[in-house]
């Protein structure tokens, strides 16, 4: 079931509930309402969803395609953060809007959900030093995101903790067969040019995992995206290294990507998925889509036609 499907289950029963509150007896007993979660992207919704299931409702402050790094709050998310019983939020710098924000909140409760992970510092630029946010880019990492899940939802309403748990359980097992997916066909990306060139320098921590290097344009997205400088130190590493594909991240500006590919003589491997998931008939409805969907346009990019999962 897709967290929109799910998210529809849940209104449906919480309404019905209260309508039949309505009608009963005084002695009966009302049910209580799902716990609401508010995650602040995407990705983390769909994964606090899967933890879970139908004991909670969760929802995404952004939509989907939204960029995360220097997104606006409006009105209407100070009001969702200080109704829900839970705030679920990446930290490591990456909602750099957040702080500012949830101090508008109110007292909700919330969780970091990258609480314990060692990070991967950025090496360049206003943040060099500061920890690269993108750690939910690594399955291995995303079941550390997946147990601060647990915990937080367990917490928050322990009569459902063992759903919880059972519900956490069964989605790591899928994330580590998607990794052991992605651990085969990354395998197949030649040795002399296992190079994974992008617009921001998200992908830290997939590449640590499958034994890639990392090429990047702008260390994180700012305001300083693209310059001519940045194009010209990748067109040097693409050539150089003799990358066949460069990609970009589906919600920043592909043009100096673009450009690179055009003068380094390499093929433009197309949007790559992070900070945000698509819209459910989209290529990455789901986290774990998402993982599926990247490794796949990096076996296109590479291989072409030929390239198979």
């Amino acid at each position: 079931m897709t967290g929109a499907a799910t998210r529809r289950r849940l209104l449906a029963a919480t309404i019905g509930i209260a309508s039949l509150g309505a009608l009963s007896a005084p002695t009966a007993q009302a049910q209580p309402a799902p716990k609401r979660i508010v995650a602040t992207f995407t990705v983390l919704a769909d994964m606090a969803q899967n933890v879970a299931g139908e004991a909670a409702l969760v929802e995404s402050l952004t939509r989907p395609g939204s960029e995360i790094h220097d997104y606006s709050p409006t009105p209407l998310d100070v009001v969702r953060a200080r109704s829900a019983d839970l705030v679920l939020w990446n930290g490591m710098g990456l909602e750099r809007w957040f702080e500012r924000f949830f101090s508008r909140a109110g007292n909700a409760r919330q969780a970091v959900l990258t609480e314990g992970i060692a990070p991967i510092g950025i090496g360049e630029g206003p943040y060099q030093n500061q920890p690269n946010p993108h750690a939910w880019m690594s399955p291995t990492l995303a079941l550390v995101y997946v147990e601060n899940i647990r915990k937080a939802l367990s917490d928050l309403d322990p009569a459902n903790a063992a759903t919880y748990a059972a519900n956490a359980a069964r989605y790591s097992d899928q994330i580590r067969a998607v990794d052991a997916r992605l651990r085969e066909s990354l395998a197949r990306l030649p040795a002399d040019r296992r190079v994974l060139a992008t617009c921001e320098g998200a992908f830290s921590y997939l590449t640590r995992d499958y034994g890639l290097r990392e090429a990047y344009l702008w260390p994180i997205n700012s305001e300083d995206e693209g310059t001519p400088r940045q194009v010209r130190a990748m067109i040097d590493t693409v050539r150089r290294t003799r990358v066949p594909a460069v990609f970009c991240e589906s919600t920043v500006n592909d043009r100096p990507m673009r450009q690179v590919a055009r003068e380094a003589g390499a093929r433009y491997g197309g949007a790559l998925f992070v900070d945000s998931l698509t819209a459910e008939d989209g290529p990455a409805p789901t986290y774990l889509k998402l993982l599926e969907a990247n490794a796949e346009l990096i076996l296109r990019g590479f291989f072409g036609s030929q390239a198979t999962r």
